[in-house]
């Protein structure tokens, strides 16, 4: 059954996707964060053109950082335009900034975005992923577990 949008609905719209992530690293929690942005990157994202494959999140000098992040420059505001791979500072909580610098420390825990978005509010939102990068037989299980739940359904349907 479809659901209805509302107004505030309207305004969400998903701009980049990691798709790589959840193939490539095992998400254990997510946390989403806001992000400190120049005019000309909010156009060009508006536009929808950017992309997070590439990058990660880091916790530098008690701030978080999304790193290698790619917004493309806005045509109009070449005079003022910004820098296509910049650093770009996400904006959390104390509270939050200390549960992530202290998931980064555990063996092997990075910091993965997933998704950014305009949320509700019309805001940029990013979401970023506590994961633990997968071996590949890891890799191997889950795409075997994820065709057997495809065949599942299959047959399913077929019989009933």
């Amino acid at each position: 059954m479809a659901k209805k949008e509302t107004a505030a609905d309207k305004n969400y719209k998903v701009i980049s996707e990691n798709r790589r992530a959840r193939y490539d690293y095992a998400i254990e929690d997510d946390i989403e964060c806001g992000i400190q942005l120049m005019g000309s990157e909010v156009k060009s994202l508006r536009v929808g053109q950017s992309n997070i494959a590439e990058s990660y999140a880091a916790v530098e000098d008690e701030e978080l950082w999304l790193v290698n992040s790619y917004i493309a420059p806005y045509k109009p505001a070449v005079t003022w335009g910004h820098e296509e791979k910049r650093r770009r500072k996400l904006l959390v909580s104390k509270r939050e900034l200390s549960k992530l610098w202290n998931a980064t420390q555990r063996q092997g825990m990075t910091l993965v975005p997933l998704v950014m978005y305009f949320n509700h509010k019309g805001l940029v939102k990013i979401k970023i992923g506590i994961a633990k990068g997968k071996k590949s037989h890891d890799k191997r299980a889950t795409e075997a577990k994820r065709d057997w739940g495809r065949q599942k359904q299959r047959l399913l349907r077929d019989r009933g």
